[in-house]
């Protein structure tokens, strides 16, 4: 047995879980939030206890992770540090340079520290909680777990953009997605639905605040939706999502605004919240709607639309379809929002769903809604992206 962290660093915060493993039992989790501000905040969760709740400004990640340490020790959650075995790291771009896990060198560290210009609010936070943990713990090996690394198996056709090619030679302009881990796991968990089949074909919904759609074939990512960045595809809750190009000049133009303020609008104004003017919160724009608001209502028909139009177009990628899965915090948990996806696709492909399963499967329950009838089984399966990275420290570290 050995313990391990999974942990998601961002510029201000530190989310983090600590597993037994090879039992994949979570020992702890918790957050430590607004660091580098004035007053910060930590949360450590153990199961079947109160949690620890502190609040004190973190001067930076490494008193975080230092403080962490310490509560681990003196709540007795470990004897000594030297039980934690392995620490891996979500990463949210790896580029085209891994198709899997890693493990943390410097060369991993550089190529990660190459590719902020592709998430700039996102990779160089990870290398800060990289750095705190290898200052805390610098005997202890380490692992980068990319978002990007399942769509690795896209073809040229699918992740190229039709700009002129030096761009994708001179700058990476292409497709990379996001959510791999995620899409990942479930298409490794969807296994038990399919009966054994060989080359089933799975469409994975991972529809959150932020969202995609994977295209899985024999268990290979073959197409996903987001792209050079988490911006493009469906519609979110405050992203647009696809959008044609030529807005954004014609909105300077017309705003006056900067290139980098309505880029920053259509990441953080738009979406769900941009239509309905409400809220980027699934369940407050289903509120309003079913209070008579017509904007809250088009934010919900462009919102389904959206995501059953890809659901369309990656049928027709993969052949057909043998599973869709619904998975994230609005998929595991809107059983409307679920309800209204499949009834906007049930005519083209014999979908039909069991209401009162679907209405059951909320709050991490796992499980098929379709009914006996449906050509397409569905099922709801709550995703679990920081085991993954527990089974590759596992795998990569042999510990």
């Amino acid at each position: 047995m050995s313990k391990v962290f999974a942990v998601n660093a961002g510029s201000s915060s530190l989310k983090f879980k600590l597993y037994e493993m090879p039992e994949e039992k979570i020992i702890c989790s918790g957050l430590i939030e607004r660091i580098g501000e004035p007053q910060g905040k930590f949360i450590l969760k153990q199961p079947g206890k109160e949690n620890i709740e502190l609040e004190r400004p973190f001067e930076d990640h490494s008193v975080a992770v230092n403080l962490l340490l310490e509560s681990l020790l003196k709540e007795g959650i470990v004897k000594k540090l030297e039980e934690i075995k392995g620490v891996g790291h979500r990463i949210v771009q790896g580029g085209h340079y891994f198709a899997d896990s890693a493990i943390f060198n410097d060369e991993t560290e550089k190529i990660i520290a190459s590719l902020i210009p592709l998430a700039p609010l996102h990779n160089a936070a990870h290398l800060i909680g990289y750095n705190a943990f290898k200052k805390a713990l610098p005997e202890v090996g380490q692992i980068a777990v990319f978002d990007t690394a399942f769509h690795q198996t896209m073809a040229p056709e699918d992740y190229m953009y039709a700009c002129p090619y030096e761009y994708y030679e001179k700058y990476m302009v292409r497709r990379y997605g996001a959510h791999g881990t995620s899409h990942k796991y479930l298409a490794e968990t969807a296994l038990k639905y399919l009966d054994g089949k060989k080359n089933a074909r799975i469409i994975s919904c991972h529809i959150g605040s932020g969202a995609s759609l994977c295209a899985i074939k024999d268990g290979k990512c073959v197409a996903t939706s987001m792209g050079l960045t988490p911006l493009a595809g469906i519609m979110m809750g405050t992203r647009t999502g696809d959008i044609d190009p030529s807005v954004m000049p014609y909105l300077v133009k017309c705003t006056g605004k900067s290139a980098e303020e309505l880029y920053q609008e259509f990441n953080k104004k738009s979406g769900l919240l941009g239509i309905s003017g409400i809220s980027n919160d699934t369940r407050d724009v289903y509120a309003a709607a079913k209070n008579g608001n017509k904007r809250a209502q088009l934010a919900i028909d462009m919102y389904i639309r959206r995501i059953a139009d890809y659901i369309g177009q990656y049928y027709v990628r993969l052949g057909g379809c043998d599973l869709i899965i619904f998975s994230a915090g609005v998929g595991e948990n809107g059983a409307e929002y679920r309800e209204l996806i499949c009834d906007e696709l049930k005519d083209a492909f014999s979908i039909q769903i069991s209401k009162a399963l679907n209405d059951e499967m909320i709050r991490g329950k796992e499980g098929i809604i379709s009914t006996i009838d449906s050509k397409i089984k569905v099922v709801v399966i709550p995703t679990d992206e920081e085991v993954m990275i527990a089974r590759d420290i596992v795998r990569l570290l042999h510990v």
